[in-house]
């Protein structure tokens, strides 16, 4: 998102395109969806996604789980 872009309208999801390092915002909005949990995340806060996918994460572990790896259970 750059500073020439519209800024977010509140609690209307926007449509983002995943880049390398950066992602495009499509259609403005407060925040995107994580792909796992399913919580809103607000783009000010948005630093995980996937470009093949194009879907954003909430957290690394969201993230790691997309991807399979499991975590240990703890006791």
């Amino acid at each position: 998102m750059n500073r020439f872009e519209r800024q977010p309208q509140a609690a209307v999801e926007a449509e983002v395109e995943y880049r390398d390092g950066d992602f495009r915002v499509r259609r403005p909005g407060a925040f995107v969806r994580c792909a796992v949990t399913g919580e809103p995340i607000p783009l000010d806060e948005l630093r995980y996604w996937n470009v093949d996918l194009q879907e954003a994460y909430s957290s690394t572990d969201a993230k790691l789980i997309r991807i399979g790896v499991s975590f240990p259970k703890k006791s």
